[in-house]
């Protein structure tokens, strides 16, 4: 008998359904995320998946597991979504390094960006560290943004295939379609990812006692605005990008000049930490101009390699994700130290 045939046959049967199918809400969720590079998309999609189940669970014959349903459901709300073509992107997607002597923020629409997620709403626990590594691996920034170039159905079939470890012939019947079909799609997937390969980075969890150390001089740095202690800690080549704005700058010398010059602002801020797309973040507070406290400015998502930081990726807008983060919506001068 089938999880979702089980729980329909017992006394307390809507109950037990819902349960079943939250349940798979957090590797539901992660899965979307990887197809539309957007968080507030992906919740969307996974509610209608559950909404579907929920609805259709008489129909549900058990001729294939609860998860296995529950993800074509997901699979044709994502390809629905994705019909009108649209591709989520990172600055570094769309334009070349902006050099700071010609900086100017200018906003895009919000579908143009690829969104950041928090760890705990896409990444299932697990005690398998392989499973947990190739889970935080699959939602990088630069992995997702990576997926963007694929058309919709590679997509699916390579995160199915390569992140999920699904049989060809489980993808074939979940997709309607062929086992060499689906080995077609997976190739030239593989082919597509090999052109947008980025450097990977480490892993934000575990963190070692090195990455600790680093970040914790990160946001000394930072919050003393110390641009001395920030500049040793970047990459000659780290990358700062600020999405809304299409502007992303290149190098730790105009990293440090934008931060003393346009945004000169963020001096006196604060970090709060959290983990993003399987990756360090920060919570960013700039001081409240109108007194004491600070006020949410950005979610960092940070990029570490060997030692150093290669990237910061500043999500400018704080209404949105704050609230997703579970952040509050200030912080009294008194509460941070």
């Amino acid at each position: 008998m089938s999880e979702l045939t089980a729980a329909a046959a017992g006394p307390g049967a809507p109950g037990d359904i819902d349960s079943c199918l939250e349940g798979h809400r957090v590797e539901l969720t992660g899965y979307c995320y990887r197809m539309l590079g957007s968080a507030f998309e992906a919740e969307d999609a996974v509610q209608d998946t559950l909404v579907r189940a929920w609805r259709g669970f008489d129909k549900f014959e058990g001729r294939s597991s609860l998860r296995s349903w529950l993800y074509r459901i997901a699979t044709n709300v994502c390809l629905d979504m994705l019909n009108a073509g649209k591709r989520r992107a990172r600055p570094v997607d769309l334009t070349g390094p902006t050099p700071l002597a010609q900086a100017a923020l200018n906003p895009l629409p919000e579908h143009t960006w690829l969104e950041p997620m928090p760890d705990g709403r896409i990444i299932p626990t697990t005690d398998d560290p392989a499973e947990a590594a190739v889970a935080r691996e699959s939602v990088r920034l630069a992995f997702v943004a990576a997926l963007q170039h694929l058309p919709p159905k590679q997509r699916a079939v390579l995160i199915l295939r390569e992140v999920l470890a699904w049989k060809a012939a489980e993808v074939a019947e979940l997709l309607g379609t062929s086992v060499a079909s689906v080995n077609s799609a997976l190739q030239r997937a593989r082919a597509t990812l090999t052109d947008h390969k980025s450097v990977a980075a480490d892993a934000a969890d575990p963190l070692d006692a090195e990455q600790n150390a680093l970040l914790e001089r990160y946001v000394a740095a930072f919050e003393g605005y110390d641009m001395k202690a920030l500049t040793a800690l970047l990459h000659e080549d780290a990358v700062m990008t600020m999405p809304p704005f299409d502007l992303w700058l290149r190098g730790h010398d105009d990293i440090a000049g934008f931060m003393t010059s346009l945004g000169a602002g963020c001096a006196g801020s604060r970090l709060l930490a959290t983990t993003a797309n399987g990756t360090p973040a920060f919570a960013h507070y700039k001081p409240d101009p109108a007194g004491p406290g600070f006020l949410p400015w950005a979610v960092q998502v940070i990029d570490i390699k060997d030692g150093e930081i290669t990237g910061l990726h500043c999500f400018l807008d704080a209404d949105r994700w704050f609230p997703l983060f579970g952040f509050p919506d200030r912080l009294e001068a008194d509460a941070v130290r």
